[in-house]
């Protein structure tokens, strides 16, 4: 049974009227103003706050219904705070593959696993922080060379396998390149140091932020700081003894 923050259950009806909501409020890719946290956790500060959340909500697990319907009613109740961007498991070949399907099946019925899929086609893919740091769940793109493509992506879409969704989504860092060349994932791109900072330079960005890799101290640092990984999922599917990592960017950045 799907609860909200009050311990009710979600009807069937009532998750995918709040997919239809999120369908209807995404579109673009977003700007957060500051302060904000990347990655997930609680906050036990006071004062306003905003959370900026870098994807992948489905899938290896046996709850997933309940963290995606939490987070879009936490982005639908506070819409200037809480953003949730797109990953690669926020795609149908993946996520059913990898257990939403199962448990959307399971539980309620594969209607709803649809409606889950056309507001997951919806979802941003980046967001820029005070014009200065870029996220995104995978990694940068040698196709994106204007901020507007992104705008211009017509959604509904799913993830394909080339291209800057894909890459968005998908793309990882490699020591031992310097640009950019196929992912052995078989989606998105690899890419190096130097492209990193060439993109850096191109977009005028101090730090790129992104997530998608295990890193065993939940953080991980490329291309001489220009880019973090950030991973919020300690002891990743019982079988990594890594730490989970939140990142906290105040006003002085």
């Amino acid at each position: 049974m799907m609860m909200d923050m009050n311990g009710w259950p979600f009807s069937e009806d009532e998750a995918k009227e709040m997919c239809r909501n999120m369908l209807t409020k995404n579109g673009k890719d977003m700007k957060v103003t500051l302060p904000a946290t990347l990655g997930s956790g609680t906050d036990r500060q006071k004062g306003p706050k905003n959370y900026l959340f870098l994807g992948d909500y489905v899938d290896r697990g046996s709850h997933s219904i309940e963290v995606v319907l939490m987070l879009f009613a936490m982005h639908l109740r506070w819409p200037d705070r809480v953003t949730l961007l797109r990953g690669n498991h926020e795609s149908r070949p993946v996520n059913r593959a990898y257990g939403f399907y199962g448990e959307c099946s399971r539980r309620y019925s594969d209607k709803i696993y649809e409606v889950f899929q056309l507001a997951f086609n919806t979802m941003p893919l980046t967001a820029i922080v005070n014009k200065r740091i870029m996220c995104m769940h995978g990694g940068i793109s040698e196709e994106l060379y204007d901020l507007k493509q992104l705008d211009s992506i017509k959604r509904p879409i799913d993830t394909p396998d080339i291209g800057i969704i894909a890459d968005l989504t998908w793309a990882d860092p490699e020591t031992d390149i310097d640009l950019y060349k196929e992912s052995p994932r078989g989606a998105g791109k690899i890419f190096g140091a130097k492209a990193v900072e060439d993109f850096c330079k191109h977009f005028g960005l101090d730090l790129i932020v992104r997530a998608h890799q295990v890193v065993q101290e939940g953080y991980e640092f490329f291309a001489d700081r220009r880019l973090v990984t950030i991973f919020s999922a300690p002891f990743y599917c019982g079988q990594t003894n890594n730490v989970a990592s939140m990142l906290n960017i105040d006003s002085d950045m």
